[in-house]
């Protein structure tokens, strides 16, 4: 892959959020009710979570889709029979103990198949009632958007004390913006959550573009010359906490202007602040850590320890790929600091079956001579048309054989 120069120009229609249409695909089975979708996600975890919510067998296999994974857990705990809830190797080795413990604590019997904390699950289903627990969101924030989006459904409903340092914190607001969406009311003071029993109400939804898939555009517009980008669909005042990365990249010199139903990118004036917390918005680490090393930018960063357990060991991943161009990437206990001065050449970068690592690395053609990504198709998770759109803008791409 290469780019001839440092130009970003073009019109790029982004699929829907993958976040927000699956948590709408829960809520739709849940209210027992079909709803107009619009702008739904094209990604593979979404359309596997529709397949899951489809199938009339006992066994569910969530493959290598995290959120489907821990939404269809919370949502088979509340549905009478048994069920195999399994996934890929690396789902594997991904913990589902925080949302299996409070979900014990419910009533729900739920046994691990194989190795203690971790899928594949038995669930049997259909034995809780509501009440009262703490749930751990150190790890993910989803464990607490499962239990949330089913507890309307419950006899009596569902308080929820968060605990521990809560990450992704704007997806747990995204889910209950989503349940208001569909007549569901909660009240949230401090780390306490509570909804009482109630139904969901049908009602059309248009989804949103995604934001994460937004913040490699980002990429390129700080690592462009001159940009003159438009992506549609993606909103100013959005649920998505990765929304952020407007206001993240104006430290590289990326402008956005917001339109109805889209926004522009342009260059401005840098603002020379390299210090993030990335605690509400984990998912953006793989984009500014490259933007960071492309640019030879020193930078910190902290709210990221938790980056092992995404879809790959994404911490370990960056660490190694980043080294390739020269790179040091080092961890000092809750920060993790980016310096070295990147070096243009020929560059081979693994992905590590992560669909955000081979998105993150590739606008690096933009200042490398030429870079090769292995297992290009690993975009498919969230963003299958992420190859197509980016010949678009100049990227010329051969594939191997």
């Amino acid at each position: 892959m290469s780019k001839k120069d440092k130009n970003i120009n073009g019109i790029i229609h982004l699929s829907g959020s993958k976040s927000i249409s699956n948590r709408v695909l829960i809520i739709e089975a849940l209210m027992k009710a079909d709803i107009t979708k619009k702008n739904l996600s094209d990604s593979n975890d979404t359309i596997v979570l529709q397949q899951l919510l489809r199938s009339s067998g006992a066994t569910f296999d969530a493959h290598d889709a995290g959120t489907s994974f821990r939404f269809m857990t919370a949502f088979l705990a509340i549905k009478k029979g048994e069920w195999i809830l399994t996934g890929s190797r690396r789902m594997k080795q991904r913990p589902i103990s925080d949302l299996v413990k409070p979900l014990r604590k419910l009533g729900a019997t739920i046994e691990y198949l194989e190795q203690e904390n971790y899928p594949p699950l038995k669930i049997s289903g259909g034995n809780i009632k509501g009440g009262r627990v703490a749930v751990q969101s150190g790890i993910s924030s989803q464990f607490a958007s499962a239990l949330l989006m089913i507890a309307p459904c419950l006899e009596e409903g569902l308080t929820i004390e968060l605990t521990g340092n809560v990450v992704s914190e704007p997806y747990i607001e995204m889910t209950l913006s989503l349940m208001k969406h569909f007549g569901i009311n909660h009240t949230h003071s401090d780390n306490i959550i509570h909804v009482p029993p109630q139904k969901y109400l049908p009602k059309d939804i248009y989804i949103e573009s995604d934001w994460s898939a937004a913040s490699y555009y980002y990429e390129m517009a700080a690592f462009s010359d001159k940009c003159d980008l438009t992506l549609i669909g993606l909103l100013q005042n959005s649920f998505q906490g990765d929304a952020a990365i407007a206001a993240l990249t104006e430290n590289f010199g990326v402008k956005t202007t917001y339109g109805d139903a889209r926004i522009h990118l342009t260059k401005t004036k840098p603002n020379n602040v390299f210090d993030f917390d990335l605690n509400d918005q984990p998912d953006l680490a793989p984009a500014l850590f490259v933007t960071c090393a492309g640019l030879s930018q020193k930078a910190s960063f902290t709210g990221l320890e938790h980056l092992q357990y995404k879809e790959s060991d994404r911490e370990d991943a960056l660490r190694k790929e980043l080294e390739k161009c020269g790179i040091t990437m080092a961890r000092n206990d809750q920060e993790i600091h980016i310096s070295g001065n990147f070096v243009p050449c020929e560059y081979a970068f693994s992905t590590y079956l992560d669909h955000r690592m081979a998105m993150a690395f590739t606008p690096l053609a933009m200042v490398s001579e030429k870079i090769k990504i292995e297992n290009p198709d690993v975009v498919k998770k969230s963003y299958p048309g992420f190859w197509e759109d980016i010949k678009k803008l100049g990227f010329e791409i051969e594939e191997e054989q």
